[in-house]
This record gives structure tokens, C-alpha cells and sequence, in this order.
């Protein structure tokens, strides 16, 4: 694992918000992450922003899929969405599981494919075990070989 990944906490994108990374597995299949309720990631009825608890879901399953699948495939945050279930009152926590049968489902896919959109729900939860929010975070999978083709086919262009 990267000197990046073991301080990924550090991010200022994650550490400005108060985001901290609990868990981390050497082999990114198992990320934990939380986030205490401070003065600069509460929204105006002084409950979590809801950025904030967008911002606690947002780059871990791109990053877990992108290092279990390997340098040969691309991987790209593509869409995300959320709903907000109750006010987030204090801490907040989001678990990301990408376990051996997922990981071989996209890699058959992208045998068949080339390409994939993989989706995966986030639920972001209280303390209480409440769910605050729910998260959709798709990703954006391909083999380098139909990266490129879909690339000509749109004219250049990124993800």
C-alpha cells in the first residue's frame, strides 16, 4: 500500500471536514470511516452538513476497486447520489466492503464487456446505528483497450 493510502486521512479534502479514516485493510477491501459533528462541517440548523456526509463516502470505492483490479484497467468516479434519512446529530460512520465475489463479478464483466458501470449503496449512520443518509456511488470500470475505443468514439475527451 502507498505512503498516500496509509495517510489518506490527511487529505485536506477528508481532514477539513473532520473526516477520519478508523479501518483500513493492507488490501483496501475493508475501509471504516467516521466524522464528528465540529462547528466547521455543521450546516445552518447545526446538524452534519450535507456535503460533509457526502464528502465521507465519496473517493473510497473508486480507490478500492482501482488497486484490487490493477494498473491494466481504467477506474473513475462516474455519478453519485444521496438521500438524507434523519439529521445527523454527532458522529456519523460509513463501512465500504468490496468482498472476493463483487471484486469477481466486475472482473467478469469487464471480461465480457470491457466496461461497467459497478454501483454501490453506502448507508452513513449515527451512533446509534440510525441511518442518516443513503449513498449510491457509481464507478466507472474498463479494460485500458475500451477505455480507448469509447475515447475515439466520443472524440477524446476523459472518464
Amino acid at each position: 500500500m502507498s505512503w498516500w493510502l496509509r495517510h489518506i486521512g490527511w487529505w485536506p479534502p477528508l481532514f477539513g471536514t473532520g473526516i477520519k479514516v478508523t479501518r483500513l485493510d493492507k488490501d483496501l477491501r475493508t475501509i471504516d470511516v467516521e466524522m464528528p459533528l465540529r462547528p466547521w462541517n455543521r450546516n445552518y440548523m447545526g446538524v452534519q452538513f450535507g456535503g460533509s456526509l457526502f464528502a465521507l463516502t465519496d473517493p473510497f470505492y473508486m480507490i478500492m476497486l482501482a488497486t484490487n483490479l490493477g494498473p491494466e484497467f481504467v477506474v473513475w468516479d462516474k455519478a453519485a447520489s444521496i438521500r438524507y434519512k434523519k439529521p445527523g446529530l454527532g458522529r456519523v460512520r460509513a463501512e465500504f466492503r468490496l468482498t472476493a465475489e463483487r471484486l469477481e463479478e466486475v472482473r467478469m464483466l469487464l471480461a465480457a464487456e470491457g466496461r461497467t458501470d459497478v454501483r454501490f449503496p453506502v448507508e452513513v449512520k449515527d451512533d446509534a446505528g440510525g441511518v442518516v443518509a443513503e449513498v449510491e456511488r457509481v464507478i466507472y470500470c474498463a479494460t485500458k483497450k475500451a477505455h480507448k475505443e469509447r475515447k475515439k468514439m466520443r472524440g477524446g475527451g476523459g472518464g
